[in-house]
């Protein structure tokens, strides 16, 4: 027969339990395992193996024990948890590269930069850093709380009494449930120059303390970009860093060299040579030759850079695909008697400095109390040496020490500690220089349990003693800032910072087609060689704009419905010189009737002006930064009439004079400030007044190091002179540019030119003609010029583009003129002035 059962089950609810219980594990992840105490900067793991270092007298000046040694009482008195965590930790406090301030001092191989693991506790030995005894000292003072270990066999610490800032200038890192902390280290001597100035004005202000912390201070150096992430930080005790390698770039031989120094705080060397490695094996990064690790003692990685390449583009490269650039992120979460909270500096400064105000009134305490100890018994050995015969003859008299002690105490007033340290004193006490020694040893105590209960009784002699000691730890441990802090933000690495700085050759045809091709493609074609501009062209293309620039300069473009797009070079479609390119419509968003009127380049927005002039002469001034938002949608440059369309632009200075010129062979030269400087979208002004049916076809601006060109319908050409213009009001007719009578005929394009170039005019049939303009010498504005090009049948000239020297050859051959037979048409007709 079964007996009845007494146990008894209890209905719980399981979301109850589960709430319950996962509380009490997510508190003791927090209290008692990821999180630091404010006061010590330690979590209880570091507490136990200082504690541990401490009670085996394994300070600074005593023998290394062997690591495991150390692991072993800690894990066996203190810490409940694995062997492989403590020595992880142990190893920890003293890599040089972990902690900007090593608080053990180790023996034997604890791990490197590079990635090397520590060696086993077994082979390695450890004792306390001479810096960590500030940590210790006065613990045995009654200094600090302490709590049953987790067997309740001994006491341990609840917190380490410690002189020095730990946690601000080693910072802490820690995973716990629903929250995380990562501080980050400081230079000792800016923050005990904090601490200093908070307690001389404890309203002191965040902004006023970042005078003193300017920045974390990393063990591994490296730098520091920017101060908003840090500011951020100090203020609400959340934010982040950039973090950059120190580099240098070196010239070496035919090539330059990325030198390495300095890495990002907890970058694994090993790792960043492997992901480097990595990046060029597959062809990620094409310009790397070889990476070489030079460290020692000190970091010294050498990357060799392919000669023609630029460094400073690898070094964007390997910023974005590797740990050479980290972002470092600050969460200053730590316990304030035992509740997690976010801390801002300030915070963390003010707890430091109640912490050692506690300790030090609590040292005082103990030490006053000891001195009294001590007082009272040498006020019983001055009672025993002033009478010291019948105290003699008394303790003769006496049975045993039990009585001896009572008539002691009965007979002169002593207490029970009195009379026994009498009957403990030696007799060697009784000489006249150990009696002199009581005197005034006694006499010291009395003037030190005084200057104590004066240290007790004000607090700001306790302030001073924290400012003492802070700046005694400063003088002693602090050292230069190893971190450098820049005030540039780093921006984010765009494309543009990987793209390599190359001289491209931009063409773009009449129909719209555009695309680049390196320089080098032509300059490596032989000088008399015949190459090809506008291959593949389709019919009635070609050419119409020839110009150099770097990858990294910016082309503008300026539309006949007065708007202004640009891109960057290197976004212009990488061709060769048999490619047709890319139309302009697949770039921008063009509307159907819109087409490029002109195309100039520079190198960045700057407080330079764009003058644009019009069909029907209106001109207009505006900056050149009004249109940094134009890209691919455009923005409007002008506000044209109907019927008007937007024809020309130049760059210039505020201090250019321009030269405006019509169809019908009028110039007019006017100072550039003539025409004020609008807005984006006004409409403009008069620039010259032009006949019935005429229009205006160039704009020049002009330069002691350019001239003119003219070029007419019918194929004629000449240079002239900017000084041959003077100056004129605006809106006037201007004078003559060149005879458009007869053979001549109007004016097709006019615009400045430099001799050392060469010009190409185009025909409708697609016929292309190179001229040297050094072979094209300057004439009088009333000439009419020499024969260019010589069009037949219904051919006609549609347009001429500008190529630099002679690296480009035409589809036809070159022209060669001869100034000797050249026939001069019109150089001494009248010059037509108005």
């Amino acid at each position: 027969m079964n007996e009845p059962t007494t146990e008894k089950i209890t209905s719980i609810s399981i979301e109850e339990e589960l709430k319950k219980s996962y509380l009490t594990y997510a508190m003791s992840v927090i209290i008692s395992r990821a999180l630091p105490d404010v006061r010590d900067g330690l979590k209880p793991v570091h507490r136990r193996i200082l504690h541990v270092l401490n009670e085996l007298k394994l300070d600074n000046s005593a023998k290394t024990k062997k690591g495991a040694l150390i692991v072993g009482e800690v894990m066996g008195k203190y810490h409940p948890h694995g062997d492989a965590a403590i020595y992880d930790t142990l190893v920890r406090l003293a890599q040089s590269f972990s902690l900007r301030y090593p608080l053990v001092q180790g023996q034997g191989n604890f791990g490197s930069i590079e990635g090397d693991p520590p060696a086993a506790m077994r082979y390695t030995e450890a004792k306390m850093a001479k810096l960590c005894e500030a940590m210790l000292r006065d613990i045995k003072k009654e200094t600090v709380s302490w709590q049953p270990t987790y067997d309740g066999s001994l006491d341990e610490p609840t917190v380490l009494p410690t002189a020095l800032p730990n946690l601000l200038v080693n910072g802490s890192s820690g995973i716990a449930v629903g929250m995380a902390t990562n501080m980050a280290p400081h230079n000792l001597s800016e923050v005990v120059e904090a601490i200093i100035a908070t307690i001389d004005n404890p309203d002191i202000t965040i902004e006023e303390l970042l005078h003193y912390v300017k920045g974390p201070d990393f063990p591994t150096g490296a730098i520091v970009y920017g101060k908003s992430g840090f500011r951020k930080a100090a203020f609400t005790g959340r934010g982040s860093v950039m973090v950059r390698a120190k580099v240098e770039i070196e010239e070496h031989k035919n090539h330059e060299q990325i030198i390495i120094t300095q890495l990002p705080y907890m970058t694994n060397m090993k790792s960043l040579l492997t992901s480097m490695a990595d990046l060029v094996k597959d062809k990620t990064i094409e310009a790397i030759s070889e990476i070489r690790n030079e460290s020692k003692k000190d970091v010294r990685i050498v990357i060799e850079i392919k000669r023609g390449y630029d460094a400073s583009v690898v070094l964007n490269q390997l910023y974005q695909n590797t740990s050479l650039q980290a972002s470092f992120s600050i969460n200053n979460i730590a316990l304030v008697n035992g509740e997690p909270l976010q801390l801002n500096l300030k915070d963390l400064i003010t707890h430091f400095i109640a912490h050692r105000k506690e300790v030090i009134v609590k040292r005082t305490k103990f030490d006053l109390r000891k001195l009294r100890e001590r007082e009272h018994i040498l006020q019983g050995y001055k009672i025993a040496l002033e009478n010291i015969d019948a105290i003699i003859q008394l303790i003769k008299e006496s049975l045993n020490t039990a009585t001896a002690r009572e008539r002691l105490m009965s007979g002169y007033g002593l207490s029970e500690i009195q009379a026994q340290a009498i009957l403990d004193m030696r007799l060697q006490r009784l000489t006249g220089l150990e009696v002199q020694k009581i005197i005034d040893e006694l006499a010291e105590i009395v003037r030190n349990i005084a200057g104590l209960e004066e240290l007790l009784a004000d607090e700001s002699k306790q302030y001073n003693v924290i400012k003492e000691e802070s700046l005694a730890l400063k003088l002693q441990y602090g050292d230069e800032r190893r971190t450098e802090l820049l005030p540039d933000e780093i921006q984010d690495i765009t494309n543009e910072d990987l793209i390599e700085s190359e001289d491209m050759l931009v063409l773009i045809s009449k129909q719209g087609f555009i695309k680049r091709v390196p320089l080098s493609d032509y300059k490596e074609q032989g000088r008399g060689g015949k190459g090809s501009l506008s291959a593949k062209l389709g019919d009635g293309d070609y050419v119409s704009h020839i110009f150099s620039g770097n990858t990294h300069d910016i082309l503008f473009f300026v539309t006949t419905k007065g708007k202004g797009y640009w891109l960057k070079v290197y976004q212009v479609p990488l061709g060769s010189k048999t490619t047709k390119g890319k139309h302009l419509k697949t770039i921008f968003e063009f509307e159907a009737d819109e087409e490029i009127s002109e195309t100039i380049c520079f190198s960045e927005f700057d407080n330079r002006y764009l003058f644009m002039a019009t069909r029907l002469g209106v001109v207009k001034r505006v900056e050149l930064n009004a249109f940094k938002n134009a890209k691919t949608r455009g923005i409007i440059a002008i506000n044209l009439d109907e019927g008007d369309s937007l024809q020309k632009v130049e760059l210039t200075t505020g201090e250019n004079h321009i030269i405006l010129a019509s169809r019908f062979g009028k110039a007019l030269r006017i100072d550039e400030n003539a025409v004020r400087v609008m807005g984006r979208t006004a409409g403009g002004v008069r620039g010259i007044k032009l006949a019935e049916g005429d229009e205006l076809i160039g704009l020049s601006v002009a330069n002691a190091d350019t001239s003119i060109f003219v070029l007419t319908e019918n194929g004629y050409g000449k240079r002239v002179d900017f000084e041959q213009f003077a100056p004129h009001g605006r809106a006037t007719a201007g004078q003559r540019l060149a005879n458009t009578k007869g053979k001549f005929g109007n004016i097709l394009e006019a615009a400045s030119c430099n001799e050392s170039d060469s010009v190409l005019v185009i025909t409708e049939s697609g016929k292309t003609i190179k001229v040297a303009l050094s072979q094209i010498r300057l004439l009088s504005r009333t000439a009419g010029g020499v024969r260019i090009i010589k069009t037949e049948n219904e051919d006609k000239i549609v347009g001429m583009a500008f190529a630099e020297g002679d690296m480009l050859e035409a589809d036809e051959e070159v022209a060669t003129i001869n100034y000797e037979q050249a026939e001069l048409f019109g150089e001494d007709e009248g010059d037509g002035e108005e």
